[in-house]
Protein backbone atom coordinates (compact mmCIF):
# COMPACT_ATOMS: atom_id res chain seq x y z
CA UNK A 1 0.00 0.00 0.00
CA UNK A 2 2.04 2.87 -1.17
CA UNK A 3 1.97 6.33 0.36
CA UNK A 4 0.88 9.54 -0.64
CA UNK A 5 4.10 10.93 -1.53
CA UNK A 6 4.90 7.54 -3.57
CA UNK A 7 1.39 7.49 -5.08
CA UNK A 8 2.43 11.34 -6.51
CA UNK A 9 5.81 10.57 -7.17
CA UNK A 10 5.31 7.50 -9.35
CA UNK A 11 2.43 9.74 -11.21
CA UNK A 12 4.86 12.39 -12.03
CA UNK A 13 7.47 9.62 -12.90
CA UNK A 14 5.33 8.06 -15.58
CA UNK A 15 4.53 11.58 -16.17
CA UNK A 16 8.05 13.01 -17.58
CA UNK A 17 7.49 15.42 -14.37
CA UNK A 18 9.38 16.50 -11.94
CA UNK A 19 9.48 14.18 -8.71
CA UNK A 20 8.74 15.76 -5.59
CA UNK A 21 10.72 14.63 -2.48
CA UNK A 22 8.26 15.67 -0.06
CA UNK A 23 4.32 16.68 -0.24
CA UNK A 24 2.55 17.91 2.51
CA UNK A 25 3.52 21.70 3.05
CA UNK A 26 5.43 21.89 -0.59
CA UNK A 27 4.28 25.58 -1.52
CA UNK A 28 5.36 24.66 -5.29
CA UNK A 29 2.02 25.28 -6.96
CA UNK A 30 2.74 22.18 -9.09
CA UNK A 31 3.13 20.30 -6.18
CA UNK A 32 -0.21 21.78 -4.69
CA UNK A 33 -2.36 21.12 -7.65
CA UNK A 34 -1.16 17.40 -7.23
CA UNK A 35 -2.24 16.98 -4.17
CA UNK A 36 -5.19 18.78 -4.86
CA UNK A 37 -5.68 16.61 -7.45
CA UNK A 38 -5.10 13.15 -5.83
CA UNK A 39 -8.23 13.89 -3.04
CA UNK A 40 -10.22 14.86 -6.04
CA UNK A 41 -9.88 11.47 -7.24
CA UNK A 42 -10.71 10.00 -3.85
CA UNK A 43 -13.23 11.99 -3.50
CA UNK A 44 -15.11 10.74 -5.92
CA UNK A 45 -14.04 7.11 -5.78
CA UNK A 46 -15.34 7.26 -1.89
CA UNK A 47 -18.65 7.96 -3.83
CA UNK A 48 -18.51 5.61 -6.68
CA UNK A 49 -19.60 2.42 -4.97
CA UNK A 50 -20.72 0.81 -1.16
CA UNK A 51 -16.85 0.17 -1.05
CA UNK A 52 -16.17 -2.51 1.80
CA UNK A 53 -13.88 -1.06 3.83
CA UNK A 54 -15.81 2.11 4.42
CA UNK A 55 -18.95 -0.06 5.05
CA UNK A 56 -19.29 0.22 9.36
CA UNK A 57 -22.26 -0.67 11.30
CA UNK A 58 -23.71 1.24 14.03
CA UNK A 59 -25.86 0.51 17.38
CA UNK A 60 -28.26 2.55 19.23
CA UNK A 61 -29.57 2.46 22.58
CA UNK A 62 -32.85 3.70 23.25
CA UNK A 63 -33.20 5.63 26.68
CA UNK A 64 -36.31 6.24 28.53
CA UNK A 65 -37.40 7.97 32.02
CA UNK A 66 -40.75 7.34 33.99
CA UNK A 67 -40.96 10.64 36.30
CA UNK A 68 -44.14 12.60 37.17
CA UNK A 69 -44.41 17.11 36.05
CA UNK A 70 -47.19 19.82 36.37
CA UNK A 71 -48.74 20.84 33.96
CA UNK A 72 -50.57 23.89 33.02
CA UNK A 73 -53.40 23.66 30.27
CA UNK A 74 -52.03 26.21 26.92
CA UNK A 75 -48.69 26.17 28.66
CA UNK A 76 -45.70 24.37 27.37
CA UNK A 77 -43.59 24.14 30.80
CA UNK A 78 -43.63 21.73 32.73
CA UNK A 79 -42.27 21.74 36.51
CA UNK A 80 -42.08 20.10 39.25
CA UNK A 81 -40.05 17.24 37.51
CA UNK A 82 -37.63 15.53 40.50
CA UNK A 83 -34.77 15.17 38.29
CA UNK A 84 -34.15 16.19 34.35
CA UNK A 85 -30.61 14.17 34.10
CA UNK A 86 -30.03 13.31 31.05
CA UNK A 87 -33.19 14.68 29.29
CA UNK A 88 -32.54 16.91 26.25
CA UNK A 89 -34.24 18.32 22.74
CA UNK A 90 -33.93 14.34 21.39
CA UNK A 91 -36.48 13.13 23.75
CA UNK A 92 -40.33 13.19 23.20
CA UNK A 93 -42.29 13.70 25.98
CA UNK A 94 -45.61 10.85 26.36
CA UNK A 95 -48.47 11.41 29.15
CA UNK A 96 -52.09 12.72 29.99
CA UNK A 97 -52.84 16.06 28.73
CA UNK A 98 -49.63 16.43 26.16
CA UNK A 99 -50.54 15.85 22.40
CA UNK A 100 -49.05 13.49 20.46
CA UNK A 101 -45.81 13.96 18.71
CA UNK A 102 -44.55 16.15 21.45
CA UNK A 103 -40.59 16.83 22.00
CA UNK A 104 -38.92 18.78 24.58
CA UNK A 105 -38.04 22.01 23.23
CA UNK A 106 -35.46 23.23 26.00
CA UNK A 107 -34.12 21.57 29.60
CA UNK A 108 -34.65 25.11 31.87
CA UNK A 109 -33.66 23.73 35.16
CA UNK A 110 -32.90 20.81 37.14
CA UNK A 111 -37.11 20.49 37.47
CA UNK A 112 -38.23 22.19 34.36
CA UNK A 113 -38.66 21.55 31.05
CA UNK A 114 -40.48 23.43 27.72
CA UNK A 115 -41.84 21.00 25.32
CA UNK A 116 -42.68 22.36 21.61
CA UNK A 117 -46.52 22.16 22.30
CA UNK A 118 -48.65 23.21 25.01
CA UNK A 119 -50.63 21.28 27.22
CA UNK A 120 -54.00 20.36 26.82
CA UNK A 121 -54.72 19.88 30.62
CA UNK A 122 -53.73 20.99 34.20
CA UNK A 123 -52.61 18.93 37.06
CA UNK A 124 -49.83 16.68 37.78
CA UNK A 125 -49.75 13.79 35.34
CA UNK A 126 -47.08 10.65 35.38
CA UNK A 127 -44.70 11.68 31.81
CA UNK A 128 -42.80 8.92 29.61
CA UNK A 129 -39.74 11.00 28.53
CA UNK A 130 -38.53 8.74 25.48
CA UNK A 131 -35.50 9.31 23.45
CA UNK A 132 -36.51 9.01 20.03
CA UNK A 133 -33.75 11.35 17.96
CA UNK A 134 -29.91 9.93 17.85
CA UNK A 135 -27.21 11.68 16.22
CA UNK A 136 -25.37 9.85 13.01
CA UNK A 137 -21.90 8.57 13.59
CA UNK A 138 -19.35 11.25 13.06
CA UNK A 139 -18.08 10.14 9.60
CA UNK A 140 -21.65 9.05 8.28
CA UNK A 141 -22.02 9.67 4.18
CA UNK A 142 -24.96 7.68 3.70
CA UNK A 143 -27.28 4.72 4.51
CA UNK A 144 -27.49 1.44 3.05
CA UNK A 145 -30.75 0.24 2.51
CA UNK A 146 -32.87 -2.24 4.46
CA UNK A 147 -29.93 -2.77 6.68
CA UNK A 148 -32.37 -0.81 9.30
CA UNK A 149 -33.45 -3.33 12.17
CA UNK A 150 -34.56 -3.96 15.71
CA UNK A 151 -32.38 -6.23 17.37
CA UNK A 152 -34.14 -6.51 20.84
CA UNK A 153 -37.47 -7.89 18.84
CA UNK A 154 -35.93 -9.23 15.80
CA UNK A 155 -37.85 -6.99 13.64
CA UNK A 156 -36.66 -5.03 10.44
CA UNK A 157 -37.44 -1.32 10.72
CA UNK A 158 -39.82 0.66 8.06
CA UNK A 159 -38.58 2.83 6.78
CA UNK A 160 -36.72 5.60 6.05
CA UNK A 161 -40.73 7.50 5.66
CA UNK A 162 -41.45 9.74 3.44
CA UNK A 163 -42.30 13.54 4.57
CA UNK A 164 -45.87 12.48 3.75
CA UNK A 165 -45.83 9.11 5.79
CA UNK A 166 -43.73 10.43 8.51
CA UNK A 167 -46.67 13.47 9.11
CA UNK A 168 -49.31 10.81 8.85
CA UNK A 169 -47.70 8.89 11.52
CA UNK A 170 -46.99 11.76 14.22
CA UNK A 171 -50.22 13.50 13.80
CA UNK A 172 -52.90 10.38 13.09
CA UNK A 173 -55.14 8.67 15.22
CA UNK A 174 -53.85 5.42 14.33
CA UNK A 175 -50.07 5.37 13.62
CA UNK A 176 -48.20 2.64 16.23
CA UNK A 177 -47.97 -1.12 15.85
CA UNK A 178 -45.33 -3.78 16.61
CA UNK A 179 -42.38 -2.09 14.60
CA UNK A 180 -40.30 0.51 14.82
CA UNK A 181 -40.50 3.48 12.27
CA UNK A 182 -37.48 5.52 11.43
CA UNK A 183 -36.16 8.70 9.34
CA UNK A 184 -33.27 10.62 8.61
CA UNK A 185 -34.38 14.28 10.00
CA UNK A 186 -32.21 17.46 10.22
CA UNK A 187 -29.39 14.77 10.69
CA UNK A 188 -30.47 12.70 12.79
CA UNK A 189 -31.41 9.28 13.05
CA UNK A 190 -35.31 9.66 13.97
CA UNK A 191 -37.66 6.38 14.98
CA UNK A 192 -41.37 6.17 16.14
CA UNK A 193 -43.20 5.40 18.44
CA UNK A 194 -41.47 6.27 21.57
CA UNK A 195 -40.18 3.46 23.18
CA UNK A 196 -41.41 2.58 27.15
CA UNK A 197 -38.12 0.05 27.57
CA UNK A 198 -35.01 0.15 26.06
CA UNK A 199 -34.10 -1.72 22.65
CA UNK A 200 -30.92 -1.77 20.66
CA UNK A 201 -31.52 -0.45 17.19
CA UNK A 202 -28.85 -0.80 14.29
CA UNK A 203 -28.01 -0.28 10.73
CA UNK A 204 -25.13 -0.30 8.57
CA UNK A 205 -23.62 2.96 6.52
CA UNK A 206 -21.09 4.21 4.47
CA UNK A 207 -18.33 6.31 6.04
CA UNK A 208 -17.02 9.46 4.23
CA UNK A 209 -13.38 8.13 5.16
CA UNK A 210 -10.95 6.71 2.82
CA UNK A 211 -7.64 7.60 4.40
CA UNK A 212 -5.66 6.14 6.62
CA UNK A 213 -3.68 8.09 9.23
CA UNK A 214 0.33 6.68 9.19
CA UNK A 215 0.22 4.05 12.16
CA UNK A 216 -3.69 3.05 11.30
CA UNK A 217 -5.35 -0.21 10.12
CA UNK A 218 -8.51 1.49 9.38
CA UNK A 219 -9.94 4.66 7.56
CA UNK A 220 -9.95 7.86 9.38
CA UNK A 221 -10.05 10.74 7.54
CA UNK A 222 -11.51 12.29 4.70
CA UNK A 223 -8.04 14.31 2.52
CA UNK A 224 -4.42 13.48 2.37
CA UNK A 225 -3.13 16.16 4.69
CA UNK A 226 0.64 13.90 5.36
CA UNK A 227 3.57 12.11 3.41
CA UNK A 228 2.77 8.84 5.11
CA UNK A 229 -0.86 8.65 4.96
CA UNK A 230 -2.33 5.77 2.81
CA UNK A 231 -5.63 5.28 1.62
CA UNK A 232 -8.02 1.68 1.02
CA UNK A 233 -8.10 2.19 -2.80
CA UNK A 234 -5.99 0.28 -4.97
CA UNK A 235 -2.52 2.16 -5.91
CA UNK A 236 -2.64 1.44 -9.72
CA UNK A 237 -6.24 3.30 -9.65
CA UNK A 238 -4.91 5.92 -7.81
CA UNK A 239 -2.00 6.67 -9.98
CA UNK A 240 -4.25 6.32 -13.39
CA UNK A 241 -7.22 8.70 -11.57
CA UNK A 242 -4.41 11.57 -10.64
CA UNK A 243 -2.75 11.28 -14.25
CA UNK A 244 -6.03 11.25 -15.42
CA UNK A 245 -7.16 14.44 -13.80
CA UNK A 246 -3.76 15.96 -14.96
CA UNK A 247 -4.48 15.73 -18.21
CA UNK A 248 -7.95 16.83 -17.89
CA UNK A 249 -6.79 19.96 -16.23
CA UNK A 250 -4.32 20.89 -19.13
CA UNK A 251 -6.28 20.11 -21.53
CA UNK A 252 -4.34 17.10 -23.58
CA UNK A 253 -5.23 13.53 -24.76
CA UNK A 254 -7.25 11.65 -22.23
CA UNK A 255 -8.41 9.30 -24.13
CA UNK A 256 -5.37 6.08 -23.61
CA UNK A 257 -5.73 7.26 -19.86
CA UNK A 258 -9.21 7.65 -19.74
CA UNK A 259 -9.51 3.87 -20.89
CA UNK A 260 -6.75 2.61 -18.48
CA UNK A 261 -8.22 4.14 -15.93
CA UNK A 262 -11.87 2.66 -16.12
CA UNK A 263 -10.66 -0.66 -16.93
CA UNK A 264 -8.85 -0.17 -13.36
CA UNK A 265 -11.80 0.98 -11.72
CA UNK A 266 -14.07 -1.85 -12.98
CA UNK A 267 -11.23 -4.37 -11.85
CA UNK A 268 -11.30 -2.84 -8.31
CA UNK A 269 -15.06 -2.49 -8.14
CA UNK A 270 -15.54 -6.21 -8.98
CA UNK A 271 -12.28 -7.22 -6.89
CA UNK A 272 -13.47 -5.18 -3.48
CA UNK A 273 -16.38 -7.32 -1.72
CA UNK A 274 -17.17 -10.68 -3.81
CA UNK A 275 -20.62 -11.17 -6.00
CA UNK A 276 -23.56 -13.07 -4.34
CA UNK A 277 -25.50 -16.22 -6.52
CA UNK A 278 -28.51 -15.05 -7.68
CA UNK A 279 -31.54 -17.29 -8.16
CA UNK A 280 -33.61 -17.62 -11.66
CA UNK A 281 -36.48 -18.30 -8.95
CA UNK A 282 -35.88 -16.19 -5.79
CA UNK A 283 -38.27 -16.05 -2.93
CA UNK A 284 -38.49 -14.36 0.04
CA UNK A 285 -38.19 -16.56 3.04
CA UNK A 286 -41.30 -16.53 5.77
CA UNK A 287 -40.33 -15.65 9.28
CA UNK A 288 -43.23 -17.65 10.89
CA UNK A 289 -44.49 -21.46 10.86
CA UNK A 290 -46.06 -22.24 7.17
CA UNK A 291 -47.12 -25.15 4.95
CA UNK A 292 -43.56 -25.77 4.39
CA UNK A 293 -42.74 -26.58 7.77
CA UNK A 294 -45.13 -29.70 8.15
CA UNK A 295 -43.84 -32.81 7.28
CA UNK A 296 -45.54 -35.35 4.64
CA UNK A 297 -46.40 -38.35 7.43
CA UNK A 298 -45.35 -38.85 10.73
CA UNK A 299 -47.24 -36.48 12.30
CA UNK A 300 -47.18 -38.16 15.73
CA UNK A 301 -43.53 -38.72 15.97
Amino acid sequence: MATMLQLIQQATTEMGLNVPTSIAGNQTQEVVQLLGLLNAVGYELQREQQWQKMNKAHLITTAYTTTTGTLTSGSAVVTGIPSTTGLSTYYQAVGTGINNATYIESVDSSTQVTLDQPATASGTVSITFSQVKFPMPSDFDRVIDRTDWDKSQHWEMLGPETPQQWQWLISGYISTGPRVRYRLLDGLFQIWPALGSVHTLGFEYISNAWVIASGDTQPTLTSFTADAQTCIFPDRLMVLGLKLKYFEIKSFDTTALYRDYMRHLEIAKAADAGSPNLSFAPRISTVLIGWENIPDSSYGS
